[in-house]
């Protein structure tokens, strides 16, 4: 017998729905996440990273894109606390400042490199952590809930499609 996409379906009758399944998980998470305030987000961003940060690896971010992020991350480490928060929350607020702007003509490559580094240098002391101690809502539990249920790759996948939308492109109107 000759194995074929369409007989692989007579023996798992839900093949063809887990790419489906898994999308879906994927943006409801995505539309739950962006659907909380800044601070949250930002609580959720550093969940996240804890689950997934560490196997991003520099070389998986390229070292040439290290690079690219190093002056901007140079730029608000020199920021008071306070202000390094609030680069952060332009960031996802998309609020058009210059740092959004520089941040916003990134790569998406280059943009996980950055929130990779200011992960690093908020583990290293050097940039301020992002604010964990408030009590989430009822939205942010159920993000972290859905979050804990997707598979490493989903979580991945959350992670760059929020980090790519952050920021604001000047070139695109």
């Amino acid at each position: 017998m000759t194995f074929t996409a369409d007989s692989a379906q007579n023996f798992f009758p839900d093949i063809s729905n887990y790419s489906t399944q898994k999308s879906s998980a994927v943006t409801s998470a995505i539309a739950v996440l962006k659907s909380l305030n800044v601070d949250e987000q930002l609580a959720l961003l550093w969940f996240i990273h804890t689950e997934v940060g560490y196997s991003i690896t520099p070389v998986a971010t390229g070292p040439a894109r290290l690079h690219l992020v190093a002056g901007l991350l140079n730029q608000i480490k020199l920021m008071s606390d306070e202000e390094q928060l609030q680069v952060m929350r332009d960031l996802i607020a998309q609020k058009n400042t210059q740092i959004s702007r520089s941040y916003g003509i990134l790569s998406n490559n280059t943009k996980l490199a950055f929130w990779y580094e200011l992960s690093e240098l908020m583990v290293q002391g050097i940039m301020i952590l992002i604010p964990t101690g408030n009590e989430l809502s009822q939205q942010g539990k159920e993000a972290i809930k859905a979050l804990k249920n997707l598979g490493f790759a989903q979580k991945i996948t959350v992670l760059r499609k929020v980090i790519t939308d952050m920021g604001v492109n000047p070139f695109i109107e």
